[in-house]
């Protein structure tokens, strides 16, 4: 078991993120698939498109999706149960391209960031660090982070999987799809095979620890 803290409190929750490539990558009847192999509680998606609007109606649960600035793909979810709230976006730091926002997620006893961030090395550090001043404990960042190295982002630990998610321009194997946590411990951390985008989608199984909540 690897996360923050000790004494564990509350059923685990399975969360899945893949990050879909929008355009050329995985469509609805693979997303599909997936929640049916995999029978996640939550699903994250990056890059989704009004195509997986309608996914709600083939597999039930809940969905929510938040567009990007301008653009027509964004970070989406998938609950088997409902929300708590809502999801809703967060304003994170923007290069000078693509705006950027985050899906704010709150989900049974904790809050998920569903993110994709800037490739910008300095830059995606910096949108990590704003979601890490104003997500309450417990909380979890997932999605498609585009950074290379230790992410360095104080009070949170990378509890998601080692393993390589994505090929840089189809050579290079890196971990760009990535779990943090904070007031969380996580049981289980795995790559799934799934090979309908070029990212693999990452499983983590994650529980809330005993004493960290700070409010929502």
């Amino acid at each position: 078991m690897t996360g923050t803290g000790s004494g564990a409190a509350g059923p685990s929750v399975r969360v899945v993120s893949w990050n879909l490539l929008h355009s050329v990558g995985a469509r609805i009847n693979d997303v599909i698939a997936l929640i049916r192999q995999e029978k996640p509680d939550l699903l994250l998606m990056q890059e989704a498109t009004a195509g997986l609007d309608i996914l709600a109606e083939h597999v039930g649960g809940y969905y929510a999706r938040t567009p990007l600035p301008g653009r027509i793909h964004g970070p989406a979810c998938w609950s088997l149960t409902p929300f708590v709230r809502k999801p809703r976006a967060c304003v994170i730091p923007s290069g000078a391209l693509v705006r950027r926002v985050a899906q704010i997620v709150h989900f049974d006893s904790f809050i998920v960031a569903n993110v994709h961030l800037s490739h910008g090395q300095i830059m995606n550090r910096r949108q990590l660090r704003r979601l890490a001043a104003v997500l309450p404990a417990p909380a979890a960042i997932l999605g498609d982070f585009n950074l290379v190295g230790p992410a360095l982002v104080p009070g949170f630990d990378d509890v998601g999987p080692r393993e390589p998610t994505h090929r840089m321009a189809d050579l290079v194997p890196i971990r760009i799809d990535r779990c943090l946590v904070r007031g969380m411990v996580c049981e289980q951390a795995s790559v799934l095979p799934v090979f309908a985008s070029d990212h693999q989608p990452i499983m983590v199984r994650l529980r809330t620890v005993r004493g960290h909540s700070e409010g929502l």
